[in-house]
């Protein structure tokens, strides 16, 4: 489910932005200090999900609700219990009250979704590219190379720049799919051909490197999960 997260304050950015990239039918595709850019926003980006603080600079969480024409499935994030009566009239999904574990963030993503596609591996994300997220098939990536401050995701047909670094695409693929085989590249072990010690050769024909601190780790991989 394509989600936005509308908070103000960092902390509470990192912690959800974290929480829903451990969450895999989850895709967070922007996040934003106060409402009315995501109202802009969504009148061109249609989501299935918005994570909303109430307490929020220029127009409240409530208001942003009231003035919302179709909207999408809410979990309202927030530090103050007296708005809960209100926020249930307008039909929120869930109420999570700050601090709030993953646990509970959880059982209110439950709320939204079937229990069993939660841990259903996904079979589609978005990466930032520029000022456009664009949705890749994760089947289709060969491989992901990091390039000094950015990321090149290489598809089947195609290569993206991104500007997140390869750590996090190690957090949101697959961990039984795409691993770390040298410093600068993770490879979508299913392309993988053949391999050596030193090299992988995949079905596109790109071979790549196998770094040394690596070389352990990505054959006990391979024979753990009889990806080759």
């Amino acid at each position: 489910m394509v989600c936005i997260v509308i908070e103000d304050q960092p902390p509470a950015q990192r912690i959800l932005k974290k929480y829903i990239e451990n969450t895999d039918t989850l895709s967070l595709v922007a996040i934003f200090p106060d409402a009315l850019e995501a109202m802009i926003f969504l009148k061109s980006e249609p989501v299935n999900l918005i994570f909303l603080d109430i307490n929020l600079p220029k127009i409240s969480g409530i208001d942003f609700l009231k003035a919302l024409p179709n909207a999408p499935h809410i979990i309202l994030t927030t530090a103050f219990s007296e708005y809960a009566i209100e926020s249930y009239e307008l039909n929120v999904t869930d109420y999570l009250l700050k601090p709030f574990s993953y646990e509970r963030f959880l059982k209110a993503v439950h709320k939204v979704l079937p229990n069993k596609t939660l841990n259903k591996p996904p079979k589609e994300l978005f990466i930032k590219s520029g000022f456009e997220h664009i949705k890749i098939i994760i089947n289709s990536i060969s491989f992901i190379k990091s390039d000094a401050d950015y990321t090149e995701i290489i598809t089947e047909k195609k290569k993206y720049l991104s500007s997140e670094p390869l750590r996090h695409w190690l957090e949101v693929l697959p961990k039984n799919q795409f691993i770390r085989i040298h410093k600068s590249y993770i490879v979508n072990t299913r392309k993988i051909e053949k391999f050596t010690r030193n090299t992988v050769s995949l079905s596109n024909k790109h071979k790549l490197p196998i770094g040394r601190a690596f070389k352990e780790d990505f054959i006990a991989y391979t024979l753990k999960n009889n990806t080759l």
